[in-house]
């Protein structure tokens, strides 16, 4: 009879189990766009998807497509500390969004002691444009673009210079990070950002696939195949770099 209620018991905690799992499954598809976190995670690449708008300290309009940054930060952290990962395939197809979220996300790339490469699709707007640059190579499709213009302030503004040089100084820090992190030459990126005949209604310049590439914020058109491989070839490197041939392992266990 106690093994009949022990049986019961366990078919109930099974069941149980499948119900959590596949809820945890459905909400993380909900809010991540993935069936399993990074610790479930059962290849050595993980692909990480950045699209719609960088939502920030503050809720974007309840229509738009959201990355969250509180989201994406810990998926990293995760990421440098999972010994299985081996590299990190960053996908972009952004309008751009919040300017300290998405350099927050982008110096963490940059950060990784993993290889990682980034795939621009469809479009890498304003913000996008560092978290392209951030990973250690990039790659952009054919038909995708990218968008330079100056930083955009919403809501009210004290209408005083140490605003306009605030604001200088903001615009300054995103230029410093994409020139830190790609081959662009900072006048160009610079000129390009306060164009004014590029864009009917804005000041700034769209770069097609081609152009982004000679501008030297991406570094190759491709897709993902290029990407893949590319990062494959990446993580070979990174493992052949850190063996050390026997001798030289005996010699440091000596010393």
């Amino acid at each position: 009879m106690n093994n009949f209620v022990n049986q019961e018991e366990e078919i109930d905690q099974g069941s149980g189990k499948k119900e959590s799992d596949s809820s945890e499954a459905k909400e993380n598809i909900l809010e991540l766009g993935v069936t399993n976190m990074v610790e479930d995670f059962k290849s050595d690449i993980l692909c990480l998807p950045i699209i719609g708008s960088i939502e920030g300290h503050t809720f974007a309009s309840p229509t738009d497509k959201t990355t969250k940054y509180e989201h994406i930060i810990p998926q990293l952290t995760a990421i440098e500390q999972n010994d299985q990962i081996q590299g990190l395939l960053i996908i972009l197809n952004t309008v751009g969004g919040d300017v300290e979220a998405g350099l927050a996300i982008a110096e963490l790339i940059a950060t990784l002691s993993k290889p990682t490469v980034s795939l621009v699709l469809g479009g890498g707007h304003s913000i996008g444009i560092p978290l392209a640059t951030a990973a250690n190579y990039s790659f952009i499709a054919e038909s995708a673009t990218m968008t330079l213009h100056p930083i955009r302030m919403s809501g009210m503004i004290i209408g005083a210079e140490p605003t306009y040089d605030y604001f200088r100084k903001m615009q300054d820090r995103i230029i410093d990070f994409i020139i830190r992190t790609s081959h662009a030459d900072r006048d160009h990126i610079v000129s390009l950002m306060n164009c004014t005949d590029n864009m009917s209604n804005d000041v700034g310049t769209v770069l097609f696939s081609h152009d982004a590439v000679k501008v030297g914020l991406i570094e190759e058109i491709g897709g993902l195949s290029q990407s893949l491989n590319k990062l494959y070839q990446m993580i070979e490197e990174e493992h052949c770099k850190n063996q050390q041939p026997v001798k030289e392992k005996e010699l440091s266990k000596k010393k």
